[in-house]
């Protein structure tokens, strides 16, 4: 099985990125991360990126773009995530009425044949990056195996979060397996806690303010939460993954840069 490698998703420290990206890429290189997921630039052209990465030691290894801007001009997009090197662009969420069993789930489909052609052409690979919606059913099924059915894997690649999958009451090993091949990238995310009916979650580009974790979910660094870390990473070492990207949505607890280095810790006793 190949080793993937690991990379860190900067939503996690999102607050020290758009203060200062440079000192959370030094301090990510330092605890041992090869490469970085964006969600966002923070201000930065794709000249300073290319340079800060580099400069870290660190790969572009997916980047996180809101649909809709996506949509808006995909071309400079893409060719911005071609000048910093960056291989895969993911879909990092869906609006409500976009979802399983709303009405902007159908035009999706299209839409993300459209997309992923573009990227296509362009060298990049479309991700789509799951929450716990996509575990509605759809026709009989899970709309995110749905999706995945519904456009070719040639054209649009996974982007399993295992948090959210547990979440839903799926179990992820498994899961990721069921897409041996369609994994390049998956999100490692520990957690503790149960649905409550409360949003476990804020989205990119979508931050509500609320008074820390909800009473039933919080995020952990991984090997501190409920999740069977080592089961995951020989799963998506075995579904093919080329990065284990670790990504914790909130650290009500300790910097986020600290919960960063514990993961990397865990996770490294486990390739």
């Amino acid at each position: 099985m190949p080793q993937p490698r690991i990379a860190y998703q900067l939503y996690s420290a999102r607050g020290q990125a758009a203060q200062d990206l440079p000192a959370v890429l030094r301090a990510l290189s330092a605890q041992g991360y090869v490469g970085v997921e964006f969600a966002g630039f923070h201000g930065h052209t794709s000249d300073d990126i290319k340079r800060l990465l580099a400069e870290h030691g660190l790969a572009a290894a997916s980047s996180h773009v809101p649909l809709a801007a996506l949509q808006e001009d995909p071309w400079a997009t893409i060719s911005y995530h071609r000048q910093i090197g960056c291989n895969y662009i993911a879909v990092p969420y869906l609006e409500e009425g976009d979802r399983p069993g709303q009405p902007g789930f159908a035009r999706l489909i299209p839409l993300l044949h459209r997309l992923g052609s573009l990227c296509l052409d362009a060298g990049i690979g479309l991700l789509y990056h799951n929450h716990e919606f996509e575990f509605e059913t759809v026709s009989g099924m899970y709309g995110l195996d749905f999706l995945y059915d519904a456009v070719p894997d040639h054209l649009l690649k996974t982007e399993i979060d295992t948090c959210w999958v547990r979440y839903a009451g799926v179990d992820p090993a498994q899961y990721l397996l069921k897409y041996k091949m369609r994994a390049p990238v998956v999100h490692m995310k520990d957690y503790v806690g149960h649905k409550d009916g409360r949003s476990p979650y804020q989205l990119v580009g979508k931050e509500v303010p609320r008074d820390g974790q909800t009473a039933a979910f919080a995020f952990r660094p991984l090997g501190h939460g409920e999740q069977d870390i080592p089961s995951l990473t020989r799963a998506a070492m075995e579904a093919g993954a080329h990065w284990l990207v670790v990504e914790q949505d909130e650290s009500p607890d300790m910097p986020p840069l600290e919960a960063s280095r514990i993961s990397i810790q865990e996770l490294k006793k486990h390739l």
